[in-house]
């Protein structure tokens, strides 16, 4: 199952997170005390950077256009063509690697001309104890040892935000496979969840809540504020979805997130 295809049953995971305090207000919560900016798009044959800018002039939401290598954007020039294709438009344009060592497939003046780059930890190698590599989107992702997973899941994690390559954003904090979702806030630790905000700490990245999976939680946003960390929205959509970011407005206001508390990537758009 691709990311996409997970995109489609995602309700059934987060409908596994009980404990994550939604209610009638949740989608009236927003205010206009942080910037309104989804910077976790991607686009598909059926979803085009026109339907983006239809969504952006509805709302005046901002967006941020992300691609991951492989396929047509393999090297140098599929990269140029990805960038060349959106600078008609006002969004910014961000990649998101998979795995460690994305990098040496792009020259370092190609990965420059990107607004942001945004990695998460979702696929994980030997992440069980059958060897396997998982992508923990899948709906039938096995875990068979929670707390080894954890173990191995944290190390990774760790693995991604201190690799040496280009990185501006962490995604999909927090986020479990669906076997293991129920026992969300007993298996992120405080310890744990310690480990993850020193790293990133270390090397200043800002932290996504992820409109999607519901993540990270109010908890971890209030750790990572107290840090001084930044936050980005992203809704991770590849449909009509695409900045909404319900959940993302509810838990900043609830956080008592502000302007200056989120990342804003450093080039001025064009007005469409």
């Amino acid at each position: 199952m691709e990311r996409r295809e997970f995109l489609k049953t995602a309700s059934i995971a987060s409908g596994l997170l009980t404990a994550l305090p939604l209610s009638k207000a949740f989608a009236a919560a927003a205010g206009d005390t942080f910037p309104l900016m989804d910077l976790h798009v991607h686009l598909t044959p059926t979803f085009t950077i026109d339907h983006v800018m239809e969504i952006a002039k509805k709302t005046g939401v901002q967006f941020g256009i992300m691609v991951n290598p492989g396929g047509p954007v393999s090297d140098d020039a599929g990269l140029r063509q990805f960038i060349d294709s959106l600078k008609p438009y006002p969004v910014y344009r961000g990649l998101q690697p998979m795995s460690p060592g994305w990098s040496s497939s792009f020259a370092p003046e190609t990965i420059a001309q990107l607004d942001y780059v945004e990695m998460d930890p979702q696929t994980i190698p030997n992440g069980n104890g059958y060897g396997e590599t998982l992508r923990i989107w899948n709906f039938d992702t096995y875990v068979d040892d929670p707390q080894k997973f954890m173990e191995i899941y944290v190390a990774h994690s760790l693995e991604v935000i201190e690799n040496t390559e280009p990185l501006n954003i962490f995604g999909w904090p927090l986020f479990l496979p669906v076997c293991i979702a129920r026992d969300y806030y007993t298996l992120w630790t405080e310890e744990r969840m310690q480990k993850i905000l020193a790293a990133l700490k270390k090397r200043n990245l800002a932290v996504e809540i992820n409109d999607m999976a519901h993540t990270p939680h109010e908890r971890f946003i209030g750790m990572a504020k107290e840090q001084g960390l930044k936050f980005t929205f992203g809704s991770d959509a590849r449909s009509d979805i695409a900045g909404r970011l319900d959940y993302c407005k509810y838990v900043a206001k609830k956080c008592g997130l502000k302007r200056d508390d989120f990342f804003f990537p450093k080039r001025a758009l064009n007005k469409a």
